[in-house]
């Protein structure tokens, strides 16, 4: 009768034990891909409840949700012979799990390297001012040539977005010292754009009091007005020279 019993409680744990190693649960953003006897699955298992053969099956679980893939640090010499230390980042998602598991070892290395060298090749072809001001074109660059790169591993990489730009010091002073230079340049021409549009105006002015002598008593009675108005113990009193003229000839032949 006692080993009767054994043996019921224990082909009932037998039982417990293949009935639990059947069973196997993908969430919804799982699936898990099947290898019966080391032969592929036809069709990826999940999301859900879903049974495997034990010993027999083998299955690989999935992540189907997009991951962040972060591309170290890379020393890159630009076009323009500048050393920059560069890193990046990288989102891409599994549209085919099967691919993912099946065309290559490691679908997350693989990836990261193919990042890498893709990334220094890019920069390498561009200048230090478009690696600072394009980033938006260098950016679609990348992500287009690892997109080609993993699609058929199963991949869609969405976005790569380049984050640091570390510059050497000297060249950081360099630039300061250009925008330094440029901001000047600018200011310059504004001030010279001004004086010019001053002279046009004078000239316009000296164009109607030509053409308007009653213009120019006009002007002289304003800055008359002026000077009157200041709070100052001196005053300058105009005088046409029309008045003095008679005085400096007499004085001249005398």
């Amino acid at each position: 009768m006692t080993a009767a019993i054994i043996v019921v409680v224990v082909l009932v744990v037998l039982a417990i034990f293949i009935l639990s190693a059947s069973i196997k649960v993908a969430r919804e953003y799982e699936r898990g891909i099947v290898f019966r006897l080391g032969r592929l699955f036809p069709e990826p298992k999940g999301p859900g409840l879903f049974t495997r053969i034990p010993i027999i099956d083998q299955v690989i679980k999935v992540d189907l949700r997009t991951i962040t893939l972060m591309i170290p640090p890379q020393e890159v010499i630009t076009k323009d012979n500048v050393p920059v230390r560069v890193n990046a980042v990288c989102y891409f998602r599994i549209l085919d799990p099967k691919a993912a598991i099946v065309q290559v070892e490691n679908f997350m290395v693989a990836t990261s390297q193919i990042a890498q060298t893709t990334l220094r090749s890019v920069l390498g072809q561009h200048q230090l001012d478009e690696l600072l001001s394009e980033r938006e074109k260098i950016n679609a660059i990348l992500q287009g040539i690892i997109d080609e790169a993993t699609g058929p591993w199963g991949i869609k990489v969405s976005i790569v977005e380049v984050k640091d730009v570390e510059i050497p010091s000297g060249m950081q002073r360099a630039m300061a010292r250009q925008a330094e230079a440029e901001r000047e340049r600018r200011a310059k021409i504004i001030n010279a754009e001004g004086e010019f549009q001053a002279s046009e105006r004078l000239k316009d002015a000296a164009i109607v009091i030509e053409e308007h002598p009653i213009a120019l008593q006009l002007r002289y009675l304003q800055t008359l007005l002026e000077i009157g108005g200041a709070n100052s113990s001196t005053i300058i009193f105009p005088a046409p020279i029309d008045l003095i003229k008679p005085f400096l000839d007499r004085g001249g032949a005398s």
